[in-house]
């Protein structure tokens, strides 16, 4: 039997020796590294774990707020290096900025409220010139008035009865606080006259006819017994045979009108 023959049932493996060999080849063939290299080759590409990130993200926070507060302390840093005298006189001209700021604002809020009641202000106003226009026509007979009184008829079938007697009436009507007077068609004011006599009497030129009525507005209480008064127009009137009757009443229309004249030259001082 030869050496190059296997005797039977040997297991066949193969030799150590030559894989060895083989290793040791290739290492011979690769070249070696030089210290620079090797240090190089353990730093690039670099490897981090998790830790190390959450360590670096934690170190980058903490100087991000260092950085925040160091600049925030320079900014302050003229206050904290101000004297006693100057920090009290900026706090003064603090105080009166905000006394001054204080002040507007209770004057702006004034203001609003005045705004807001001006609406209200101005209506109640615009209604009291209507109420004084109203009495002021009243007074001078361009506008119609209503209201208690009395209406004091003078009956003349003698035709004696003379322009006077009917002023004097006019008068004691005044005094007893009558507001607004008619003798038949006729508005009667503060200017108007009486002319003529015997039954050919004029209240501001135009012509009136017996009988003559006057109707009143004024407290009827005041009105009729300044009319019958001793020796006064009633009995006056009886002489010179008229007949005078004075009733009471607690509606009286005065709705005889004066037109409206436009003054020539007077003009109002508000204007």
């Amino acid at each position: 039997m030869s050496a190059e023959e296997t005797p039977k049932g040997a297991s066949q493996e193969p030799s150590e020796p030559a894989a060895g060999g083989e290793q040791a080849a290739a290492q011979a063939a690769k070249p070696e590294l030089t210290g620079r290299q090797r240090l190089a080759a353990g730093l690039w590409p670099p490897r981090f774990s998790r830790a190390q990130l959450v360590v670096a993200l934690l170190l980058f926070v903490l100087g991000l707020g260092l950085a925040i507060q160091v600049r925030s302390t320079s900014d302050n840093s003229a206050l904290r290096g101000a004297r006693q005298e100057d920090l009290v006189r900026i706090l003064d001209e603090l105080d009166d900025r905000t006394q001054r700021l204080e002040d507007e604002k209770t004057r702006l809020e004034s203001q609003r409220r005045e705004l807001e009641s001006s609406s209200d202000q101005a209506e109640e106003a615009r209604k009291q010139t209507r109420e004084k226009e109203r009495q002021l026509g009243i007074l001078a007979g361009t506008v119609a008035a209503q209201g208690p009184g009395i209406t004091l008829t003078v009956r003349d079938g003698a035709g004696a009865v003379e322009s006077d007697m009917l002023l004097d009436a006019i008068q004691e009507l005044r005094a007893a606080g009558a507001e607004a007077i008619q003798v038949n068609d006729v508005r009667v004011v503060a200017d108007s006259y009486f002319s003529g006599g015997d039954g050919d009497i004029e209240v501001d030129g135009k012509r009136v006819t017996a009988p003559y009525v006057f109707k009143v507005i004024g407290k009827p209480e005041d009105l009729e017994p300044a009319l019958n008064i001793p020796g006064g127009v009633v009995q006056t009137l009886e002489k010179e045979q008229a007949t005078a009757t004075v009733s009471r009443s607690n509606k009286i229309v005065v709705d005889a009108l004066r037109p409206v004249e436009r003054p020539d030259y007077a003009r109002s001082s508000s204007q």
